[in-house]
């Protein structure tokens, strides 16, 4: 690989690791699965590749790492919204309550198709 066709990859990756951060922070997650063969390309590329410029390499493990915390985070926000709307289904088809001895019970309540709205 030649030096100009390594730098063009670095250039390339460090490009499309800062439009993937732009997509996270977006929320545009059809954008992030649609480069991600085109990352890992570039990735392969670099890889066992003598790299002249290891200061380039390093700002490209830190946005790496950087986009991996971010993309972890968004998952994590999706596994608590689907908690969330999952507790919002239970309450709504089951009521549990306890009584006195502390003993759960669980009273289901008749669907309502209807959303109540409040101001």
């Amino acid at each position: 690989m030649k030096d100009e066709t390594i730098e063009d990859a670095v250039n390339a990756l460090d490009d499309l690791l800062d439009q993937e951060r732009a997509s996270v922070l977006a929320g545009d997650l059809d954008r992030i699965a649609r480069t991600l063969d085109l990352k890992q390309t570039l990735i392969e590329r670099l890889n066992g590749q003598d790299v002249p410029d290891r200061a380039a390499l390093e700002a490209l493990n830190a946005k790496v790492l950087r986009n991996q915390s971010l993309l972890n985070m968004a998952l994590e926000g999706v596994r608590a919204v689907t908690r969330r709307l999952d507790a919002m289904h239970r309450i709504q088809s089951a009521l549990d309550t306890y009584d006195s001895r502390g003993k759960k019970k669980t009273v289901a309540l008749t669907p309502n198709r209807s959303v109540e709205k409040r101001a």
